[in-house]
């Protein structure tokens, strides 16, 4: 099976989340790149799904 070409890219992020999002990659039995695309692409889904909120 084929993979989708990969690239990295470099985000700062506190260390406290870092450590949390560390954890909650391994209790999904997933890598920690797996995990953190798959919230992104989850995130994204989201954002395009809801409504613009206009103040």
């Amino acid at each position: 099976m084929a993979r989708d070409p990969k690239q990295q890219f470099n985000v700062y992020l506190p260390p406290d989340l870092v450590r949390r999002i560390k954890y909650a990659s391994i209790d999904a039995r997933l890598s920690l790149s797996a995990y953190v695309e798959r919230a992104l692409r989850n995130q994204l889904e989201r954002d395009t799904q809801e409504p613009e909120a206009h103040p």
